[in-house]
Protein backbone atom coordinates (compact mmCIF):
# COMPACT_ATOMS: atom_id res chain seq x y z
CA UNK A 1 0.00 0.00 0.00
CA UNK A 2 2.84 2.39 0.84
CA UNK A 3 4.47 1.64 -2.51
CA UNK A 4 1.23 2.51 -4.34
CA UNK A 5 1.04 5.86 -2.55
CA UNK A 6 4.68 6.58 -3.40
CA UNK A 7 4.06 5.79 -7.08
CA UNK A 8 0.99 8.04 -7.14
CA UNK A 9 2.94 10.80 -5.43
CA UNK A 10 5.79 10.40 -7.92
CA UNK A 11 3.32 10.63 -10.83
CA UNK A 12 1.85 13.80 -9.33
CA UNK A 13 5.30 15.35 -9.02
CA UNK A 14 6.11 14.50 -12.65
CA UNK A 15 2.75 15.90 -13.76
CA UNK A 16 3.36 19.12 -11.84
CA UNK A 17 6.84 19.49 -13.36
CA UNK A 18 5.44 18.91 -16.86
CA UNK A 19 2.67 21.47 -16.34
CA UNK A 20 5.10 24.02 -14.88
CA UNK A 21 7.40 23.67 -17.89
CA UNK A 22 4.47 23.94 -20.29
CA UNK A 23 3.17 27.07 -18.60
CA UNK A 24 6.65 28.63 -18.51
CA UNK A 25 7.09 28.07 -22.25
CA UNK A 26 3.63 29.45 -22.87
CA UNK A 27 4.37 32.56 -20.83
CA UNK A 28 7.66 33.14 -22.63
CA UNK A 29 5.90 32.75 -25.98
CA UNK A 30 3.10 35.13 -25.00
CA UNK A 31 5.50 37.80 -23.71
CA UNK A 32 7.42 37.67 -26.99
CA UNK A 33 4.16 37.80 -28.93
CA UNK A 34 3.05 40.92 -27.03
CA UNK A 35 6.41 42.58 -27.60
CA UNK A 36 6.31 41.80 -31.30
CA UNK A 37 2.68 42.85 -31.69
CA UNK A 38 3.44 46.11 -29.89
CA UNK A 39 6.07 47.20 -32.40
CA UNK A 40 5.28 49.83 -34.95
CA UNK A 41 4.12 48.45 -38.28
CA UNK A 42 6.87 47.02 -40.42
CA UNK A 43 8.60 49.26 -42.90
CA UNK A 44 11.73 48.41 -44.91
CA UNK A 45 13.86 50.73 -42.77
CA UNK A 46 12.43 49.39 -39.49
CA UNK A 47 12.94 45.66 -39.57
CA UNK A 48 11.99 43.36 -36.72
CA UNK A 49 13.39 40.17 -38.20
CA UNK A 50 15.47 39.25 -35.15
CA UNK A 51 12.51 39.55 -32.77
CA UNK A 52 10.26 37.74 -35.21
CA UNK A 53 12.72 34.87 -35.57
CA UNK A 54 13.05 34.54 -31.78
CA UNK A 55 9.27 34.54 -31.39
CA UNK A 56 8.90 31.85 -34.05
CA UNK A 57 11.48 29.65 -32.32
CA UNK A 58 9.76 29.92 -28.94
CA UNK A 59 6.34 29.46 -30.55
CA UNK A 60 7.47 26.18 -32.11
CA UNK A 61 9.04 25.01 -28.82
CA UNK A 62 5.77 25.72 -27.02
CA UNK A 63 3.62 24.02 -29.67
CA UNK A 64 5.95 20.98 -29.76
CA UNK A 65 6.02 20.62 -25.98
CA UNK A 66 2.23 20.65 -25.81
CA UNK A 67 1.99 18.04 -28.55
CA UNK A 68 4.90 15.73 -27.79
CA UNK A 69 4.94 15.93 -24.01
CA UNK A 70 1.43 16.69 -22.81
CA UNK A 71 -0.92 15.29 -25.44
CA UNK A 72 1.26 12.29 -26.29
CA UNK A 73 1.31 11.38 -22.61
CA UNK A 74 -2.46 11.55 -22.48
CA UNK A 75 -3.13 9.77 -25.79
CA UNK A 76 -0.67 6.95 -25.17
CA UNK A 77 -2.37 5.87 -21.97
CA UNK A 78 0.08 7.32 -19.46
CA UNK A 79 -2.79 9.37 -18.03
CA UNK A 80 -5.49 7.28 -16.39
CA UNK A 81 -7.75 9.90 -14.81
CA UNK A 82 -11.05 10.01 -16.69
CA UNK A 83 -11.54 13.75 -16.18
CA UNK A 84 -8.20 14.54 -17.85
CA UNK A 85 -9.01 12.19 -20.72
CA UNK A 86 -12.45 13.71 -21.18
CA UNK A 87 -11.19 17.30 -21.24
CA UNK A 88 -8.30 16.45 -23.55
CA UNK A 89 -10.65 14.70 -25.97
CA UNK A 90 -12.94 17.75 -26.02
CA UNK A 91 -10.26 20.37 -26.59
CA UNK A 92 -7.57 18.63 -28.60
CA UNK A 93 -9.12 19.04 -32.08
CA UNK A 94 -9.24 22.82 -31.67
CA UNK A 95 -5.77 22.92 -30.11
CA UNK A 96 -4.45 20.96 -33.10
CA UNK A 97 -6.01 23.53 -35.47
CA UNK A 98 -4.17 26.34 -33.70
CA UNK A 99 -0.96 24.31 -33.86
CA UNK A 100 -1.35 24.03 -37.64
CA UNK A 101 -1.91 27.78 -37.92
CA UNK A 102 1.17 28.39 -35.76
CA UNK A 103 3.31 26.13 -37.93
CA UNK A 104 2.07 27.95 -41.05
CA UNK A 105 2.95 31.30 -39.43
CA UNK A 106 6.40 29.96 -38.58
CA UNK A 107 6.91 28.65 -42.11
CA UNK A 108 5.99 32.03 -43.53
CA UNK A 109 8.06 34.25 -41.24
CA UNK A 110 10.98 32.22 -39.87
CA UNK A 111 12.90 31.55 -43.04
CA UNK A 112 16.51 32.28 -43.82
CA UNK A 113 16.38 31.25 -47.47
CA UNK A 114 14.14 34.01 -48.79
CA UNK A 115 12.95 37.44 -47.83
CA UNK A 116 10.23 37.52 -45.24
CA UNK A 117 6.94 38.81 -46.69
CA UNK A 118 6.31 41.24 -43.86
CA UNK A 119 3.69 43.42 -45.50
CA UNK A 120 1.05 41.12 -43.97
CA UNK A 121 2.80 40.66 -40.64
CA UNK A 122 0.47 42.90 -38.62
CA UNK A 123 -2.62 41.12 -39.96
CA UNK A 124 -1.06 37.67 -39.49
CA UNK A 125 0.03 38.50 -35.94
CA UNK A 126 -3.45 39.68 -35.08
CA UNK A 127 -5.01 36.46 -36.36
CA UNK A 128 -2.37 34.33 -34.64
CA UNK A 129 -2.85 36.20 -31.35
CA UNK A 130 -6.60 35.58 -31.35
CA UNK A 131 -6.05 31.90 -32.10
CA UNK A 132 -3.37 31.54 -29.43
CA UNK A 133 -5.65 33.20 -26.86
CA UNK A 134 -8.33 30.63 -27.72
CA UNK A 135 -5.79 27.82 -27.39
CA UNK A 136 -4.64 29.11 -24.00
CA UNK A 137 -8.21 29.05 -22.68
CA UNK A 138 -8.56 25.43 -23.81
CA UNK A 139 -5.19 24.46 -22.38
CA UNK A 140 -6.18 25.94 -19.04
CA UNK A 141 -8.96 23.37 -18.88
CA UNK A 142 -6.40 20.60 -19.43
CA UNK A 143 -4.06 22.10 -16.83
CA UNK A 144 -6.87 22.32 -14.31
CA UNK A 145 -7.79 18.69 -14.86
CA UNK A 146 -4.15 17.58 -14.64
CA UNK A 147 -3.60 19.37 -11.33
CA UNK A 148 -6.71 18.05 -9.57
Amino acid sequence: MVKGKEMASDRRVRTREMVDKWLAERQEMWVLYCQLAGLEPYTPDRSNKKQLRRFCQILMDYIAFGHFEVYNRISQGDERRSEVLKVAEEVYPRIAEVAELSVAFNDKYDSNDHGQPQEQLDEDLSLLGAELASRIELEDRVVSALLR
